[in-house]
């Protein structure tokens, strides 16, 4: 496997975030010191059900394990989080049918970060101290994590396949995570190689997120042109969670590049290749992060020709046998839930999981689910291939090219040329 590596370009940052963060933790905790009784969970039939327990093992009672999962259940990255909270509760749901993982049912402890990392922060101490959850799970975004996998190592609270392919997450070091996606530098890797091989571009321009997200993707970019003797022609940026993105596109188009890569949201994403559409007519790319489905959404019949890169197969692909097993599942959850990549990889994180917790057999424990997950060599979740092992804490390099098409679906794409 091939690990890469990039300089850094400075980025605008927001002096007061630690003060911010601090003081939501304080008076987040102040307010639930006061309404504990109030806010205490109960049963179907109004019992009240306990929430932690002081000896043992965190998150894991008699009959059922509880996870913990901090993302954007609101505001302009909500589909990101709704889809992995989705995906995760459909596997959940399909193990408990069967009587759950060893007699216990898996459960999902979820709170709404808005995809800002202060209050990933603040959800993080909540679900590790308070609810006492036995392991993290699907955390959406590369802020967010930078800012909440810290006091997930500091506990040796299992950090489960985050929304993100940040590098700093791929660090051996952290024995608490377990990656289930490829990496954004191997999404970078895929787009650069695409364009200079199929169609021989070389003026590639990169529009980012203002946060370590952006940053990420942007240095994978700047390493896979680099690889070729290139760089970027333009990089500009523009603040996570806002769609002020004409500064941005105001500087590419003045660079007159032949495509454009996207390290953004799907909303930011869709105004601004609608608004750069409007002088030049480049090839526009994006990460997987982007939320592909709700950015084709956003697009409309104007997605035509936006190719996204993809780290989990084309959910409507029931030939493959993992995505017929999560489609099945999520039909069973949800019936009026429509497939798509997000909560496909929720399901696949979620699958991942209950491999672990059916491996350490009844009496488990963080140790022996991380070192299962960790150390177990081959993953097979119905054909597909998970491969961890000693410094790898990643388990897929897949990315697939993908293309909106004329009827608003996704494509797979072998050449870039043939695709034109």
């Amino acid at each position: 496997m091939t690990r890469v590596r990039a300089s850094s370009f400075r980025i605008v940052t927001t002096a007061t975030m630690l003060a911010l963060a601090l003081s939501v933790v304080v008076l987040g905790t102040a307010c639930q010191d006061t309404e504990e009784e109030s806010q205490a969970p109960t049963d179907d039939h109004g019992a009240k059900v306990p929430t932690a327990v002081d000896e043992g093992v965190p998150g894991v009672y008699d009959t059922r394990i509880v996870f913990g999962q901090s993302a954007a259940f609101s505001g302009p990255a909500q589909a990101l989080g709704q889809g992995m909270r989705l995906g995760i509760q459909a596997a959940f749901h399909e193990q408990n049918q069967k009587g759950g993982v060893h007699g216990r049912m898996l459960e999902l402890t979820t709170l709404d970060d808005q995809y800002e990392p202060h209050l990933a922060y603040a959800n993080t101490l909540n679900l590790i101290n308070r609810e006492r959850v036995f392991a993290l799970i699907g955390e959406v975004g590369t802020p967010t994590s930078r800012s909440a996998s810290p006091l997930a190592n500091a506990e040796d609270v299992p950090f489960i396949a985050p929304f993100t392919g940040a590098g700093f997450l791929r660090d051996s070091a952290l024995g608490n995570v377990v990656n289930l996606r490829a990496s954004y530098h191997q999404e970078a890797e895929a787009m650069v190689a695409r364009l200079t091989e199929d169609l021989g571009i070389t003026r590639v321009a990169v529009m980012y997120q203002n946060d370590s997200y952006g940053q990420s993707g942007l240095d994978g970019v700047v390493e896979a042109l680099g690889k070729r003797g290139l760089e970027p022609v333009a990089f500009w940026y523009y603040q996570r969670n806002s769609d002020a993105v004409k500064a941005a596109v105001f500087n590419i188009v003045a660079a007159n590049p032949e495509a454009v890569i996207m390290i953004g949201a799907y909303a930011p994403v869709a105004k601004a290749i609608a608004v750069a559409r409007e002088d030049i007519d480049p090839i526009f790319m994006a990460v997987s992060f982007v939320g592909s489905n709700a950015l084709a959404q956003e697009l409309g019949p104007d997605g035509a020709g936006v190719y996204v890169t993809q780290v989990v197969p084309l959910p409507d692909d029931t030939s493959v046998p993992v995505v017929a097993a999560y489609r099945t599942a999520l039909k069973a959850f949800d019936a009026d839930a429509v497939p798509g990549f997000v909560s496909l990889e929720g399901y696949l994180a979620g699958r991942l999981a209950i491999v672990g917790l059916e491996k350490c057999g009844r009496d488990i424990s963080r140790d022996c689910f991380l070192d299962v997950l960790r150390n177990s060599g081959t993953i097979d979740l119905n054909g597909l291939t998970l491969q961890y092992g000693p410094g790898d804490n990643q388990g897929s390099d897949a990315v697939f090219m993908t293309v909106i098409g004329d009827d608003g679906n996704y494509h797979l794409v072998d050449d870039l040329a043939e695709a034109r």
